[in-house]
């Protein structure tokens, strides 16, 4: 019977980790789909704090890594695909491989961006195709970059991307945004920005280095293509957390699958069942905020073993 059993190994479920190990709690953690989460697709990150020349999206993982299992935290490289809570209060996971037997969760799954399912996008993460643009915008200082969506999300990274770009392709599928007015109106405003309208992307383009060019462009409605010299595409279609696994436990999800955080941070309506990072922020989505919830979680789940014990 384990203590904590922390699901994923972002920012969120490290910091989970170091805090539960530091407490003697012996925490093991299943590594998910994604070792290391999102920033393990990433390049240089240059916001998180205590590395001011900036530091690899890997690295600064692979950091978390080494802090979490010099305090003791085990990790197992696998997947869990579903989670029950037993009527003694303890939980049960099963992998495809295994079962483990927990006294408190944390989940810190994450979010999966939404892409467009073009052939080469895997390769291109990184390159030139990124989901972040608080993340990743300062790197594409003059030159042209292009946001692809057409919601609050779409409109407010093309309008923080002005900030660098040298111009803002927004690309949309329909003749207007589906953004809240004033955002919309404000991004439409910008003279950096300049709305492709009732348009998607078909294909990436790359040079001989195999980073991001160009994206070939079809309109909708006439069918005509051409293609946006650019050297970055933003997409901003939304992100899927990963919580389908959760199927089934009454565990309480938004309109949209994230987790809904109880209490003053990471708690849910199953006691001793905890969430971090992504997969509960929709709003955020930083690494920073991430590992700051992973915090929250694992004190939490610390407090819920020192008052059921």
């Amino acid at each position: 019977m384990e203590n904590v059993i922390i699901i994923g190994t972002g920012c969120a479920g490290w910091t989970a980790a170091i805090y539960t190990a530091r407490a003697n709690l012996n925490p093991l953690v299943i590594s998910g789909s994604l070792p290391g989460g999102q920033l393990s697709t990433t390049t240089e990150v240059e916001n998180f704090p205590g590395f001011p020349e900036g530091v690899m999206g890997p690295e600064l993982m692979g950091k978390m890594q080494q802090q979490a299992e010099k305090f003791g935290t085990r990790v197992e490289y696998s997947q869990i695909n579903s989670l029950i809570k037993n009527t003694d209060g303890t939980f049960t996971l099963k992998s495809d491989s295994q079962e483990y037997q927990a006294k408190t969760v944390i989940i810190a799954t994450g979010a999966s961006p939404r892409h467009l399912g073009l052939p080469n996008e895997k390769e291109l993460i990184g390159k030139g195709l990124t989901s972040c643009a608080t993340c990743d915008g300062a790197f594409y200082r003059d030159v042209p970059v292009a946001v692809i969506g057409g919601g609050d999300s779409a409109a407010e990274e093309a309008t923080f991307l002005t900030r660098f770009a040298s111009k803002v392709y927004l690309v949309h599928r329909r003749d207007e945004l589906r953004a809240s007015k004033i955002m919309a109106d404000r991004v439409l405003a910008n003279p950096k920005v300049e709305p492709v309208w009732d348009s998607t992307v078909t294909e990436y383009l790359t040079n001989e280095k195999g980073e991001m060019r160009a994206a070939k462009i079809k309109n909708l409605k006439t069918g005509e293509e051409s293609e946006l010299e650019l050297e970055c595409v933003f997409v901003a279609i939304g992100h899927v957390p990963n919580t389908q696994f959760l199927e089934g436990t009454g565990i309480d999800l938004d309109e949209n699958g994230y987790i809904i955080q109880q209490g003053s941070g990471a708690g849910t309506n199953i006691e001793g069942l905890f969430a971090a990072g992504d997969v509960a922020d929709h709003v955020y989505r930083q690494a920073i905020t991430a590992a700051g919830n992973g915090c929250q979680a694992a004190l939490e789940a610390e407090r819920y073993l020192a008052d059921h014990e």
